[in-house]
Parts: C-alpha cells; structure tokens; sequence
C-alpha cells in the first residue's frame, strides 16, 4: 500500500507545483521527460515478459484476450462513458472545480498502467510500475494544476481509494494462487506494460484496455499446456 501512498502524494505534489507556478512546466521540458519516462516503461515491460518460462500461454492469453476485449469494445465503451460524464458535468451551471475533478481523475486514474500496476504490487509485491506511475502522475499534475486549478486535488483522492482497492483485492486473491499462475499473470502484465510505452512514444496505437481480458484467459491457457505436457 506504501506505493499507492507515495502515488497520491505524487499528485498532491505536483498539483500544488502547479497552482504554484501557473506557467507549469516548459512543453519542450516536459515533452522530453515524459518520453525519458516512457522509454522506462518499455523497460519495464521488456523485463518482466522475459521472465516468462512458456511464451505459449503468454501468445495464446493475450490474442484470445485481446480479442475478447475488441469483441466486447471495452476501451470503447469507457470512452463513451468517460465522455458522456465529463459531459454531463461542463455542461449547465456546473462549477469548473468539479470538471477539472472529472477529467484530471480519467486522465491520471483511469487506464490500463493503473490496474497492472495494482495488481503486480498485490500478487508480487512489484511496485516498480506504480512508482512510475507515480513520477507520470507528477508532472502530469503539474500541468493539469497550472491549466484547471484546484480540482485537480480530487483525482488524488480517487487514485487513493481505486488503486489502494485494487491492491488489497489482489492481496487477499494472492495466497489462492500458485506461483506458476502468477508468473504467467506478471508475463501478461508486462506485455501490456510494453504496450502502454510504446502508445507514450507515439510509436503504436494499442488499445491496451481491450487486452485486460487476457488475465481471465490465463489460467485456462495455463491448465491446456498442463494438459499438452507444454507446460
């Protein structure tokens, strides 16, 4: 939970830097920083797929997933809902604090980077993608603070309670699976975390949303190698 701590203070922090200095920081700087962050995060990725003792299952879990996912237009259905919220709440007499809450919680707190994240640190105890995380969500708040104002506070709050939830279910799952399953869940993560820093340096186009089903497929991938004698 110490790394959904440090994610939230993350964005307390950089919110205040930008109300602070209302120029935020210089595009070119930023720019820079976050493909710095992004090369991370391929890293990252790249690490944690390696790790994988059987590429079959990992192959097989994310195309069926992913397919699962694009069937199902999950990445498109959270976009619609997303926008129809932001919607609802710039339009009328609505306060600009309350937009500014909206879109900064879908921006930081709704995506693909936070689930794996929160998963990998409660099934592993690998917080490395939430302190990325952490370190996006500050510069990003520094620049939602300098252009939306005070609102931008609320994300953190929903950060806290969202990913600290995500970690502690999957905490509570953890001692119910066995480390090859979650060898094979980390594999999947990784290649999803690839995916996200390869969509930040502008270099894919994934909708990484629609590859969260491969998680459901893996234990039955898992199980049909078992059977095959792949495993």
């Amino acid at each position: 939970m110490f790394a959904v701590f440090v994610n939230t203070l993350a964005i307390l922090i950089g919110t205040t830097l930008g109300l602070l200095f209302r120029k935020g920081i210089p595009e070119r700087i930023s720019s820079v920083m976050m493909n710095t962050l992004a090369l991370c995060v391929v890293i990252i990725g790249i690490q944690g797929a390696v790790k994988e003792k059987n590429v079959l299952i990992m192959i097989l879990s994310c195309v069926i997933g992913v397919m699962i996912g694009e069937v199902l237009d999950l990445d498109g259905r959270i976009n619609r809902g997303t926008d129809r919220i932001v919607a609802r709440f710039s339009s009328g007499g609505n306060s600009g604090f309350t937009e500014a809450m909206i879109e900064s919680t879908i921006i930081m707190s709704v995506g693909a980077m936070m689930i794996v994240g929160s998963l990998n640190a409660g099934l592993q105890h690998d917080y490395t993608m939430l302190y990325t995380k952490s370190l996006l969500d500050f510069i990003t708040g520094i620049m939602l603070g300098a252009t939306m104002g005070a609102g931008v506070y609320g994300s953190a709050v929903f950060t806290f309670l969202a990913q600290g939830l995500l970690v502690l279910l999957a905490e509570y799952i953890a001692p119910y699976l066995n480390d090859a399953l979650i060898l094979e869940l980390s594999a999947s993560g990784s290649l999803m975390i690839l995916a996200i820093g390869t969509n930040m340096l502008n270099l894919t186009k994934f909708k990484v949303i629609n590859m969260l089903p491969a998680f459901l497929v893996v234990p039955f991938a898992l199980k049909l190698m078992e059977i095959l004698g792949l495993s």
